[in-house]
């Protein structure tokens, strides 16, 4: 439930660390060769040493990777008759491994304009700030809404490609659901929680029903956001106001998922993390007693252990139980289909080893696991598009029309 959300700086980090080269190959067969030859020198980098690359996680090639399914009982009629889980999934091949990948995701989240037609601003309970962003807004009011969670860093321009790709594949209205203290928003309450409120998201929902009371609702959680939809499914159980939901990329077990992360990207992430939410806000987050500690965080796993404060809680331990997903799984009652890379350098696939078993056994839950496609990217083709966001969409649709016929 981490991610890297492609900032300014860090496609360029990446691409200078990892030495690619910027002189395209006078010819596709010369092409396909030279990013073969690559990948294959890679392997020897210092990137390599990862655990997902090691014995613990099967490799396989670019050309036929593996996507492993496990439908729960209530869906697999729906979910067996997906016409995109009928193959595998194959990567864009000159996206040659997780690093490509993400290259790509952080330069693709900087391009275009973001086309939301309306926006508008939420004051909580607690006097904070939340905000949500439409596209597809004047759609008929019947028409079916699709809610998502973004990432650690999350910002309008950030998840505007993978909203765009969900209204325009399912034809619905998408809704982002902002994050106090995120992107231009005004921290007027001193407390941000890096992995979401559900009392926050709950009042986003009530506005969204007020607005739409005839509209169904489904969910995407992306990274970071899959950890405060499952949460908040866990914690609404049978009262859940989503129809379906989608976990993209999650890290399950936040006390744990932090510290798996790969040493290059957790540090990272750090960093962007204090900038973003840290020095912007510090005037007002003066008075915590774990300030310091946060501005000289050096990883996602130290940067995290003393954000409970910034949350709003005494203790790490009462903001773990507040906020931690996997202490709520097992109650969710709501349709939700799970995607996990095995070569996902910030949410490595280990975190979910402890959680197989359960939810293999929960008839509402399904699992897909690909053996490539990074964290939160997927792309396929020559022409580099998104693999998950067609995913997503054909399992809300199939959904959406089982329901309809029932």
């Amino acid at each position: 439930m981490l991610v890297t959300d492609g900032g300014t700086s860090t496609p360029v980090l990446l691409i200078r660390h990892l030495c690619i080269a910027q002189q395209p190959a006078r010819d596709t067969g010369t092409k396909i060769m030279f990013l073969k030859s690559l990948s294959r020198q890679r392997r020897s980098d210092r990137f390599s040493q990862h655990p997902y690359n090691n014995n613990q996680t099967p490799r396989t090639s670019v050309s036929a990777p593996d996507t492993t399914q496990h439908f729960g009982q209530t869906q697999t009629a729906i979910l067996s008759a997906l016409d995109i889980l009928k193959r595998p999934y194959r990567p864009t091949p000159w996206l040659f491994n997780a690093h490509a990948q993400l290259i790509f995701l952080g330069l693709q989240k900087q391009r275009g304009t973001m086309r939301y037609d309306h926006t508008e601003q939420l004051r909580t309970s607690d006097g904070g700030t939340v905000g949500l962003f439409w596209m597809g807004y004047q759609q008929p009011a019947t028409t079916p809404t699709i809610v998502v969670l973004h990432t650690i860093t999350g910002t309008p321009q950030s998840m505007h490609g993978l909203i765009a790709d969900l209204q325009q594949q399912t034809g619905w209205r998408v809704v982002l659901c902002l994050r106090r203290g995120h992107a231009d928003l005004a921290l007027t309450a001193p407390t941000i929680n890096l992995l979401g409120s559900t009392a926050d998201l709950q009042q986003q929902l009530d506005v969204i029903q007020q607005r739409f009371p005839d509209s169904a609702l489904y969910a995407v959680g992306s990274s970071a956001g899959s950890g405060l939809l499952v949460r908040y499914l866990g914690e609404a159980a049978e009262h859940s106001t989503f129809t379906a939901a989608f976990a993209y990329c999650p890290g399950y077990n936040t006390d744990e998922a932090f510290g798996r992360s790969h040493p290059f990207y957790s540090r990272l992430m750090a960093k962007k993390l204090v900038q973003k939410f840290i020095t912007r806000h510090v005037a007002q987050l003066s008075q915590l007693s774990t300030l310091t500690a946060l501005q000289n965080s050096k990883d996602l796993a130290e940067f995290q252990a003393n954000s409970y404060e910034l949350a709003g809680y005494s203790s790490y331990a009462a903001y773990s139980a507040a906020s931690n997903p996997m202490h709520v799984f097992e109650r969710i009652q709501t349709p939700l289909m799970v995607l996990n890379a095995e070569d996902d350098p910030i949410c490595h696939i280990d975190n979910r080893r402890p959680y197989l078993k359960l939810m293999q056994q929960m008839p509402n839950v399904s699992l897909v696991t690909t053996a490539r496609g990074s964290h939160c990217a997927h792309y396929e083709g020559w022409r580099a598009t998104s693999w998950a966001t067609r995913l997503m969409a054909e399992y809300f649709l199939a959904v959406h029309r089982d329901l309809i016929t029932a």
